[in-house]
């Protein structure tokens, strides 16, 4: 059997301090994220906070004709739901599951129970919120600027940050819609990678053979984002171990 995922596999939840692990880790339900899976829906009230665990998820922008492309990505290092610690309650973007895995949620009430605290906690989304500014950002810089191949890069580096293994489940269309591209345009840029041994891409699964020679090939924006992130990760203290989840209820979307 698969090993129940434990709340220390986010570094949000990891870095609390055990009194607000002792609030909020009760409340904690431990959710499975299925591949193509919608959290959040532009403009729809938002119910509960995700905290990943194995599995990332894809912010993405979708327009009025349907057409979408991924504007971050968020995996263990943090969390879906900044718009509720801002004052909103939905979110403009879409929020879909690019890498199934499980995900531990709160309660919208408990979210803000705690904000209203000023504790620890808010300065840790403060600090978050930081990182996928920069993100955000630097993902429009990049698609306008750079080749669809180097989008590609950083987008794999990116995910390879979030995964434990260096293989992804996922087909050229999905990538397409993330990178708002066309099919074809991922088609021949996977294809380059794939003859300069980069990696290997065979029915919908991607391995990582090279990650130096990913990240020489890709664009100055994936050293951006990821110098951010390991700033927000160093920041934070020493990750606590927790040896019992079983009070943790398991919840379905």
């Amino acid at each position: 059997m698969t090993a129940k995922p434990e709340p220390q596999q986010n570094h949000l939840l990891a870095a609390l301090s055990p009194e607000v692990q002792s609030r909020l880790f009760p409340h904690l339900e431990l959710v499975p994220l299925p591949l193509r899976a919608v959290l959040y829906e532009s403009r729809r009230p938002m119910r509960h906070v995700y905290f990943p665990t194995d599995s990332i998820v894809s912010l993405q922008y979708v327009m009025e004709n349907g057409a979408s492309t991924a504007i971050s990505v968020v995996g263990n290092e943090g969390l879906l739901g900044i718009t509720l610690f801002l004052g909103g309650e939905c979110t403009p973007s879409r929020s879909l599951v690019q890498s199934a895995g499980y995900a531990y949620r709160l309660p919208r009430k408990r979210v803000k129970d705690e904000f209203n605290r000023h504790g620890q906690l808010l300065l840790l989304m403060l600090s978050y919120t930081q990182a996928l500014i920069t993100q955000v950002s630097q993902t429009a810089v990049c698609n306008r600027h750079h080749s669809i191949d180097q989008q590609l890069c950083r987008w794999l580096l990116l995910s390879m940050d979030r995964l434990s293994n260096n293989h992804l489940t996922m087909t050229q269309e999905f990538i397409s819609n993330m990178l708002g591209v066309r099919r074809e345009s991922v088609t021949q840029a996977a294809s380059n990678l794939q003859k300069l041994g980069v990696i290997s891409y065979s029915r919908g699964l991607i391995k990582v053979l090279d990650r130096q020679q990913l990240e020489t090939l890709s664009c100055e924006c994936y050293a951006v984002v990821k110098k951010e992130t390991d700033l927000l990760l160093d920041y934070m203290p020493q990750r606590q171990v927790i040896t019992n989840t079983d009070a943790i209820p398991t919840a379905t979307l």
